[in-house]
């Protein structure tokens, strides 16, 4: 794969994971951490359908599967890593469903799903 293609699946994944620190972040700020936790379980997809749906109309380099693999694969890296590792020093947060494993759930979900859609869309144009 050209690095190009790896650069962009790169760039809109990190994008994501940034836009869902932030959502936890300000959420931890202004609100109780359970409602913060929600509030990112509700984002998270949304952001990624979001991204996903100007990743796959713009270069869709892989396919949904492949894209939702890699996307919620280098979420996951940087969660670890940043946030885990780095920033709260434990991993005590991949034993929370809500707080992990769901917003890791329906980002995989919501990626595939979309890249699916939009892939239906843009056969049906080019079909008409």
């Amino acid at each position: 794969m050209p690095v190009r293609h790896v650069a962009a699946i790169v760039v809109f994944a990190v994008i994501g994971w940034a836009l869902c620190a932030a959502t936890i972040g300000i959420g931890f700020a202004v609100a109780t951490q359970a409602a913060a936790l929600i509030v990112h379980a509700i984002l998270a997809p949304a952001i990624f359908v979001g991204l996903s749906s100007i990743y796959f109309a713009r270069f869709a380099y892989t396919t949904p599967l492949v894209t939702a693999v890699l996307f919620l694969g280098i979420v996951a890296a940087l969660d670890l890593v940043v946030v885990a590792l780095l920033v709260l020093r434990s991993v005590a947060m991949f034993t929370s469903i809500l707080g992990t494993w769901l917003p890791f759930g329906l980002i995989f979900a919501a990626t595939w799903a979309t890249g699916i859609a939009v892939g239906r869309q843009g056969r049906t144009a080019r079909s008409t």
